[in-house]
């Protein structure tokens, strides 16, 4: 008795797999990334009382490959008020409580700055209460900085601990479909 097996159909599989592995890692780590700039959106959005809509559109995210052929996601904005926003900015932000990522230690500002009132679009002193003086007829804010309010990190940590495991068991769990039956 002869027994004829052919391996080819196996043997196709296993070379794509590690096509399927690397794209199944990038959608995976698209999808967190996504979700990560979702959740900060609506984090800013939910206590933002005066506000333009700039920063929420200055949200970012992309995946890469590095150097070292790692699939990298990343969520930003490049513009700086998310990163007063997020960290807080003088003896206020210092003093604020917050979850920082390891390797992130800012240091503040001890001493009260002024803010030209022309160079702002609303009355900082209805909105946060900063005292106001006038020099050489000018107007000017007296700040000593704001607490932290942070968006993109709590939006970093609640995709991690509660929906990234899920999105990788799904785009894992996808790679059998491309391969032959």
């Amino acid at each position: 008795m002869e027994v004829e097996i052919d391996t080819s159909k196996v043997v196709n599989n296993i070379l794509k797999l590690p096509e399927l592995i690397q794209n199944a890692l990038w959608d995976a780590t698209f999808d967190i990334v996504e979700l990560v700039q979702t959740r900060a959106v609506d984090n800013l959005q939910a206590n933002m009382a005066h506000s333009t809509g700039e920063l929420v559109q200055s949200l970012k995210y992309e995946v890469v490959v590095d150097s070292d052929n790692q699939v990298v996601g990343r969520v930003w904005s490049d513009n700086a008020v998310a990163a007063y926003r997020e960290l807080g900015t003088g003896i206020h932000g210092q003093e604020s409580p917050k979850d920082l990522p390891s390797g992130i230690s800012p240091t503040y500002r001890q001493t009260p700055w002024f803010i030209p009132a022309d160079a702002v679009d609303v009355d900082l002193s209805a909105v946060y209460g900063m005292p106001a003086v006038n020099i050489k007829g000018k107007r000017f804010y007296i700040s000593q900085g704001q607490p932290a309010r942070q968006f993109l990190v709590p939006a970093l940590r609640s995709v991690l601990d509660g929906d990234a495991e899920k999105i990788i068991k799904t785009r894992f769990g996808d790679i059998q479909g491309g391969l032959d039956a």
